[in-house]
Protein backbone atom coordinates (compact mmCIF):
# COMPACT_ATOMS: atom_id res chain seq x y z
CA UNK A 1 0.00 0.00 0.00
CA UNK A 2 2.86 2.36 0.90
CA UNK A 3 4.61 1.75 -2.39
CA UNK A 4 1.41 2.32 -4.33
CA UNK A 5 0.84 5.71 -2.70
CA UNK A 6 4.51 6.57 -3.09
CA UNK A 7 4.50 5.69 -6.75
CA UNK A 8 1.34 7.65 -7.44
CA UNK A 9 2.70 10.75 -5.73
CA UNK A 10 6.17 10.20 -7.18
CA UNK A 11 4.84 10.13 -10.72
CA UNK A 12 2.62 13.14 -10.49
CA UNK A 13 5.58 15.41 -10.90
CA UNK A 14 4.89 15.40 -14.57
CA UNK A 15 1.45 16.68 -13.90
CA UNK A 16 1.71 18.55 -14.68
CA UNK A 17 2.27 18.45 -15.90
CA UNK A 18 5.97 19.56 -15.99
CA UNK A 19 7.17 19.20 -17.48
CA UNK A 20 7.32 18.65 -19.37
CA UNK A 21 7.11 18.80 -18.47
CA UNK A 22 7.26 20.86 -21.54
CA UNK A 23 4.54 23.29 -20.71
CA UNK A 24 6.38 26.02 -22.52
CA UNK A 25 4.95 24.30 -25.53
CA UNK A 26 1.67 25.98 -24.52
CA UNK A 27 3.17 29.34 -25.50
CA UNK A 28 1.81 29.26 -29.04
CA UNK A 29 -1.65 28.67 -27.63
CA UNK A 30 -1.44 31.75 -25.52
CA UNK A 31 0.11 34.09 -28.07
CA UNK A 32 -1.84 34.28 -31.35
CA UNK A 33 0.08 36.12 -34.05
CA UNK A 34 -2.72 38.20 -35.54
CA UNK A 35 -3.06 41.96 -34.99
CA UNK A 36 -0.54 42.05 -32.18
CA UNK A 37 0.05 45.27 -30.28
CA UNK A 38 3.81 45.77 -30.07
CA UNK A 39 5.82 47.77 -27.59
CA UNK A 40 8.01 50.65 -28.77
CA UNK A 41 10.91 48.21 -28.98
CA UNK A 42 8.88 45.82 -31.15
CA UNK A 43 8.72 43.08 -28.50
CA UNK A 44 5.48 41.35 -27.42
CA UNK A 45 5.39 39.84 -23.92
CA UNK A 46 2.97 37.22 -22.61
CA UNK A 47 2.42 35.74 -19.13
CA UNK A 48 0.06 32.76 -18.96
CA UNK A 49 -0.97 30.64 -15.97
CA UNK A 50 -2.60 27.34 -16.96
CA UNK A 51 -4.21 24.22 -15.50
CA UNK A 52 -3.69 20.67 -16.75
CA UNK A 53 -6.07 17.96 -15.46
CA UNK A 54 -3.81 15.05 -16.35
CA UNK A 55 -3.97 11.42 -15.35
CA UNK A 56 -0.84 9.27 -15.30
CA UNK A 57 0.29 5.78 -16.27
CA UNK A 58 3.67 4.05 -16.40
CA UNK A 59 6.41 2.72 -14.13
CA UNK A 60 8.19 4.37 -11.21
CA UNK A 61 10.91 3.06 -8.93
CA UNK A 62 13.01 4.10 -5.96
CA UNK A 63 16.47 3.18 -4.73
CA UNK A 64 15.92 2.16 -1.10
CA UNK A 65 19.19 0.75 0.19
CA UNK A 66 19.63 -2.72 -1.27
CA UNK A 67 16.11 -2.66 -2.66
CA UNK A 68 14.99 -1.15 -6.00
CA UNK A 69 11.21 -1.58 -6.11
CA UNK A 70 9.45 -0.64 -9.36
CA UNK A 71 5.68 -0.23 -9.42
CA UNK A 72 3.22 0.00 -12.30
CA UNK A 73 1.05 3.10 -11.82
CA UNK A 74 -2.31 3.96 -13.35
CA UNK A 75 -3.71 7.05 -11.59
CA UNK A 76 -6.60 9.23 -12.70
CA UNK A 77 -6.56 12.99 -12.22
CA UNK A 78 -8.96 12.49 -9.30
CA UNK A 79 -6.43 10.21 -7.57
CA UNK A 80 -3.72 12.82 -7.99
CA UNK A 81 -5.96 15.68 -6.87
CA UNK A 82 -6.69 13.92 -3.56
CA UNK A 83 -2.98 14.16 -2.62
CA UNK A 84 -2.23 17.64 -3.95
CA UNK A 85 -0.80 20.17 -1.46
CA UNK A 86 0.34 22.89 -3.85
CA UNK A 87 0.85 23.41 -7.58
CA UNK A 88 2.09 26.26 -9.74
CA UNK A 89 2.09 26.25 -13.55
CA UNK A 90 2.88 29.29 -15.68
CA UNK A 91 4.73 30.23 -18.82
CA UNK A 92 6.13 33.33 -20.40
CA UNK A 93 7.06 34.36 -23.92
CA UNK A 94 8.83 37.29 -25.53
CA UNK A 95 8.40 37.65 -29.32
CA UNK A 96 9.98 40.01 -31.82
CA UNK A 97 8.90 39.61 -35.45
CA UNK A 98 9.78 35.98 -36.37
CA UNK A 99 11.91 35.34 -33.28
CA UNK A 100 10.71 34.18 -29.86
CA UNK A 101 12.07 33.19 -26.45
CA UNK A 102 9.84 31.18 -24.13
CA UNK A 103 9.95 29.59 -20.69
CA UNK A 104 7.80 27.36 -18.51
CA UNK A 105 7.83 26.63 -14.79
CA UNK A 106 6.01 23.80 -13.04
CA UNK A 107 6.17 23.04 -9.31
CA UNK A 108 4.05 20.41 -7.59
CA UNK A 109 4.00 19.23 -3.97
CA UNK A 110 1.99 16.20 -2.90
CA UNK A 111 1.64 14.14 0.24
CA UNK A 112 -0.34 11.19 1.56
CA UNK A 113 -0.38 8.60 4.28
CA UNK A 114 -1.76 5.11 4.87
CA UNK A 115 -1.66 2.33 7.40
CA UNK A 116 0.73 -0.55 6.76
CA UNK A 117 -0.29 -4.23 6.63
CA UNK A 118 -0.38 -5.87 10.11
CA UNK A 119 1.20 -2.79 11.69
CA UNK A 120 4.30 -4.66 12.85
CA UNK A 121 7.06 -2.98 10.83
CA UNK A 122 5.22 0.37 11.10
CA UNK A 123 1.74 1.59 11.90
CA UNK A 124 1.67 4.29 9.24
CA UNK A 125 3.69 5.45 6.24
CA UNK A 126 3.71 9.07 5.05
CA UNK A 127 4.88 10.03 1.58
CA UNK A 128 5.96 13.52 0.48
CA UNK A 129 7.07 14.36 -3.05
CA UNK A 130 8.18 17.55 -4.80
CA UNK A 131 8.59 17.91 -8.54
CA UNK A 132 10.02 20.79 -10.56
CA UNK A 133 10.16 21.03 -14.35
CA UNK A 134 11.50 24.07 -16.17
CA UNK A 135 11.91 24.67 -19.90
CA UNK A 136 13.77 27.47 -21.67
CA UNK A 137 13.59 27.62 -25.46
CA UNK A 138 13.80 29.72 -28.60
CA UNK A 139 11.79 29.71 -31.82
CA UNK A 140 11.75 31.03 -35.38
CA UNK A 141 8.68 31.41 -37.63
CA UNK A 142 9.37 29.73 -40.97
CA UNK A 143 5.85 30.63 -42.12
CA UNK A 144 4.04 33.76 -41.00
CA UNK A 145 1.16 35.84 -42.36
CA UNK A 146 -2.06 37.46 -41.17
CA UNK A 147 -3.74 34.07 -40.54
CA UNK A 148 -1.10 32.56 -38.27
CA UNK A 149 2.39 31.13 -38.04
CA UNK A 150 4.46 27.94 -38.03
CA UNK A 151 7.52 27.97 -35.74
CA UNK A 152 10.56 25.74 -35.47
CA UNK A 153 11.49 25.55 -31.76
CA UNK A 154 14.21 24.10 -29.57
CA UNK A 155 15.16 24.26 -25.93
CA UNK A 156 16.39 22.65 -22.73
CA UNK A 157 14.19 21.15 -20.02
CA UNK A 158 15.37 20.56 -16.43
CA UNK A 159 13.61 17.95 -14.26
CA UNK A 160 13.98 17.50 -10.49
CA UNK A 161 12.02 14.93 -8.45
CA UNK A 162 12.40 14.20 -4.71
CA UNK A 163 10.37 11.74 -2.61
CA UNK A 164 10.52 10.98 1.13
CA UNK A 165 8.82 8.07 2.93
CA UNK A 166 8.49 8.41 6.73
CA UNK A 167 7.37 5.59 9.04
CA UNK A 168 5.74 5.87 12.44
CA UNK A 169 4.93 3.19 15.00
CA UNK A 170 6.05 -0.43 14.91
CA UNK A 171 9.64 -1.65 14.65
CA UNK A 172 10.71 1.14 12.27
CA UNK A 173 9.16 4.01 14.18
CA UNK A 174 10.83 7.31 13.25
CA UNK A 175 12.69 5.91 10.23
CA UNK A 176 12.59 7.68 6.88
CA UNK A 177 14.15 7.24 3.44
CA UNK A 178 14.47 9.60 0.49
CA UNK A 179 15.26 9.23 -3.20
CA UNK A 180 15.21 11.52 -6.21
CA UNK A 181 17.18 12.79 -9.14
CA UNK A 182 17.77 15.79 -11.40
CA UNK A 183 18.35 15.61 -15.14
CA UNK A 184 18.38 17.73 -18.28
CA UNK A 185 16.87 17.00 -21.71
CA UNK A 186 17.24 18.83 -25.02
CA UNK A 187 13.99 19.03 -27.00
CA UNK A 188 12.95 20.37 -30.39
CA UNK A 189 9.96 20.44 -32.71
CA UNK A 190 7.25 22.65 -34.16
CA UNK A 191 4.32 24.75 -33.01
CA UNK A 192 1.70 26.55 -34.99
CA UNK A 193 -1.35 28.80 -34.76
CA UNK A 194 -4.11 29.33 -37.33
CA UNK A 195 -6.93 31.88 -37.03
CA UNK A 196 -10.30 30.71 -38.32
CA UNK A 197 -11.76 34.15 -37.58
CA UNK A 198 -10.12 37.29 -36.11
CA UNK A 199 -10.95 35.91 -32.65
CA UNK A 200 -11.22 32.11 -32.95
CA UNK A 201 -8.03 30.14 -33.52
CA UNK A 202 -6.55 26.64 -33.53
CA UNK A 203 -3.11 25.75 -32.30
CA UNK A 204 -0.94 22.69 -31.78
CA UNK A 205 2.62 21.65 -31.05
CA UNK A 206 4.93 18.67 -30.94
CA UNK A 207 8.30 18.34 -29.18
CA UNK A 208 10.63 15.37 -28.81
CA UNK A 209 14.13 14.93 -27.44
CA UNK A 210 16.25 13.36 -24.76
CA UNK A 211 19.54 13.57 -22.93
CA UNK A 212 19.25 12.57 -19.31
CA UNK A 213 16.07 10.72 -20.28
CA UNK A 214 15.92 8.13 -23.03
CA UNK A 215 13.03 10.08 -24.54
CA UNK A 216 11.09 13.22 -23.66
CA UNK A 217 8.04 14.16 -25.79
CA UNK A 218 5.00 16.45 -25.73
CA UNK A 219 2.06 16.90 -28.13
CA UNK A 220 -1.16 18.92 -27.93
CA UNK A 221 -4.09 20.35 -29.88
CA UNK A 222 -6.27 23.22 -28.64
CA UNK A 223 -8.86 25.76 -29.66
CA UNK A 224 -8.63 29.34 -28.39
CA UNK A 225 -10.52 32.60 -28.28
CA UNK A 226 -8.99 36.09 -28.36
CA UNK A 227 -11.16 38.44 -26.29
CA UNK A 228 -9.10 41.53 -27.11
CA UNK A 229 -5.49 42.59 -27.63
CA UNK A 230 -4.69 41.82 -23.97
CA UNK A 231 -6.58 38.66 -23.00
CA UNK A 232 -7.05 35.27 -24.66
CA UNK A 233 -7.95 31.77 -23.46
CA UNK A 234 -7.56 28.21 -24.73
CA UNK A 235 -8.88 24.72 -24.05
CA UNK A 236 -7.71 21.45 -25.49
CA UNK A 237 -5.95 18.14 -24.89
CA UNK A 238 -2.30 17.40 -24.14
CA UNK A 239 -0.10 14.32 -23.72
CA UNK A 240 3.42 14.28 -22.26
CA UNK A 241 5.83 11.38 -21.80
CA UNK A 242 9.28 10.89 -20.31
CA UNK A 243 11.42 7.77 -19.79
CA UNK A 244 14.25 8.24 -17.26
CA UNK A 245 16.17 5.75 -15.11
CA UNK A 246 19.39 5.90 -13.10
CA UNK A 247 20.75 3.64 -10.34
CA UNK A 248 17.38 2.21 -9.34
CA UNK A 249 15.48 5.47 -9.75
CA UNK A 250 12.83 5.03 -12.49
CA UNK A 251 10.48 7.65 -13.92
CA UNK A 252 8.88 6.20 -17.06
CA UNK A 253 5.42 7.75 -17.35
CA UNK A 254 2.86 9.25 -19.71
CA UNK A 255 0.50 12.01 -18.61
CA UNK A 256 -2.51 13.10 -20.61
CA UNK A 257 -5.69 15.08 -20.11
CA UNK A 258 -7.55 18.36 -20.77
CA UNK A 259 -5.70 21.66 -20.51
CA UNK A 260 -7.05 25.17 -20.05
CA UNK A 261 -5.21 28.49 -19.86
CA UNK A 262 -5.55 32.28 -19.71
CA UNK A 263 -2.97 34.67 -21.18
CA UNK A 264 -2.21 38.31 -20.48
CA UNK A 265 -0.32 40.14 -23.21
CA UNK A 266 1.52 43.45 -22.83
Amino acid sequence: MTLRIASTLFCVGLCVLGQDAAAADVAPVMTPEVKQVETESGWIFTVAPYFWAAGMSGDVGMNIGRFHPTVDVDASFGDIWDHLDFAFMALGEARHDRYSVFSDLIYIKLSGSAGTPRGIVADEAKVDTETFAGLLGVGYSVLQDNTGNLDIVGGVRVWSVDTTISLSGGLLDGRSTSDGDTWVDAVGGVKGTYFITPNLFLTGWGLVGGGGADIDWDVAATVGYKFNETFSSVIGYRALGVDYSNDGFVFDVVEQGPIIGLAVKF
